[in-house]
């Protein structure tokens, strides 16, 4: 009898490990995996100047950061690493008068791919847009225009047109250009015609179906959606305005949210296309500037923060626009 008793109390006790263990596992496992909207630092403190700003992914899955260590610098992050790298510098020279940072220096702000892996830099101090080819580390120039202001964020078509946000912070005013590629591979600019004045532009990005293209206002603290038709602005609808904190890079999902960055609130606000605050995200540093979609499933969601001069990142529930669009049927 004893020999049944102690067999069936070795069973109780091997049971109960077996439950313990379990659920040691399964705790271990969601210490390890990151929850939604929770963010986190992912690069170290102090590697970007204070002029960190408009990151971009790649189709491989690296992520490509202006002013990296020095203005005038793109750095890069490779999945899984936790250092950016130096990936190349823009010319240290132009022959731009209006130089409005550093006399004759190219500085980076923000950054977009094309379908066929082509960088694009918008550079604010020299008034270009540089391009750099798949493989290569060497800008050359794409568009430049003595009309700029000081060109500052980009966004891409599936076409590869690109939309580039020009404020002017002196004058709160601003402007929106539509450049497409050359037969000679260059690129043809135009300003955007709008049926409104413009505030100070700032973020900018279309709607997953390429008919919508959302631009923020910086100093108004408005979002602004316009329906595209040719290079002409038309149907402007205010999306959403704050009611305080200026509003800088934003980008949308596969879904049509936007994301949008405020720097002086030390969020990122998610809003739906009719401009319903799903949520706001609160981050480890304190002002953040732009941000980015990428990652294996395209829902890492990269930002940029003047506040440390590191990068961090959250998981989203759904792609961003710009995975789906460089990788075409692989996420979305």
């Amino acid at each position: 009898m004893w020999e049944v008793e102690a067999r069936r109390a070795t069973v109780r006790i091997l049971c109960g490990l077996a439950i313990l263990a379990a659920l040691l596992t399964g705790a271990a496992g969601r210490a390890g995996a990151q929850a939604l909207f929770e963010s986190r630092q992912i690069t170290p403190s102090g590697e970007y100047t204070s002029g960190i700003e408009g990151p971009a992914v790649d189709a491989d899955g690296i992520l490509y950061v202006p002013n990296l260590r020095n203005s005038g610098t793109i750095g890069r992050l490779k999945p899984g690493a936790a250092r950016s790298e130096p990936f190349t510098k823009l010319p240290s020279r132009c022959d731009d008068p209006r130089a409005q940072v550093r006399p004759g220096g190219s500085i980076g702000n923000g950054i977009r791919f094309d379908r066929d892996g082509r960088m694009y830099v918008a550079d604010f101090n020299c008034h270009n847009v540089f391009v750099i080819e798949r493989g290569r580390t060497v800008p050359r120039p794409y568009f430049h225009s003595a009309r700029f202001n000081q060109p500052n964020d980009l966004a891409i078509a599936a076409d590869g047109t690109l939309y580039a946000s020009d404020p002017s912070f002196k004058h709160h005013s601003g402007q929106v250009w539509r450049i497409t590629r050359g037969p000679d591979g260059t690129g043809r600019g135009e300003v955007m015609s709008s049926e409104r004045t413009m505030g100070t532009t700032n973020g900018i990005d279309l709607s997953p179906d390429g008919t919508t293209l959302y631009v923020g206002e910086s100093e108004t603290h408005e979002l602004w959606a316009y329906r595209l038709d040719g290079a002409k602005l038309v149907a402007p609808w205010l999306v959403k305005k704050f009611d305080a904190f200026e509003i800088d890079g934003l980008r949308t999902d596969v879904d049509g949210r936007i994301f949008v960055t405020r720097p002086s609130n030390g969020t990122v606000a998610v809003l739906t296309p009719d401009g319903n605050l799903v949520r706001e995200i609160a981050l480890r540093g304190k002002v953040p500037t732009n941000l980015t979609f990428g990652g294996a499933d395209g829902k890492t969601v990269f930002v940029t923060q003047r506040d440390g001069r590191f990068i961090e990142a959250f998981l989203a529930d759904r792609p961003g626009r710009e995975p789906c669009l460089q990788v075409a049927g692989a996420l979305c």
